[in-house]
């Protein structure tokens, strides 16, 4: 069945304004239609992909908080500053280090102590 209504509609995408012969048409031609469509797969496949970003960093936080003992790139992690700023503070003896071999190793207790 046809319908003989023309309403005065306005594109959700390119905001321009244009008869429509339903009243559920939201965009002014398939081209609009079909733009809106991508940029709304792709907004959702860039929420997804925050989302596993945001997962992955969690998990290897958890993973980083549950060690007893940690290289500096760790506990830079950890503490959310750079590496050299462990260093420096391992050189002025305010963090306890270990190194074996050409590691070094940082005791979780030692960076706790460090805030008390």
């Amino acid at each position: 069945m046809s319908s003989n209504i023309k309403i005065t509609r306005i594109c959700q995408f390119c905001a321009a304004e244009f008869t429509a012969r339903t009243t559920v048409t939201k965009y002014c031609s398939h081209s609009c239609a079909s733009r809106a469509y991508k940029q709304r797969t792709r907004n959702q496949n860039m929420e997804k992909s925050a989302a596993e970003t945001v997962k992955i960093i969690s998990v290897k936080q958890a993973e980083i908080q549950a060690k007893e003992f940690l290289t500096i790139n760790e506990a830079s992690e950890l503490l959310n500053v750079s590496r050299w700023t462990i260093s420096r503070a391992i050189a002025a003896e305010r963090l306890k280090a270990v190194r074996m071999g050409k590691r070094v190793i940082i005791r979780r207790k030692d960076i706790d102590e460090l805030f008390t």
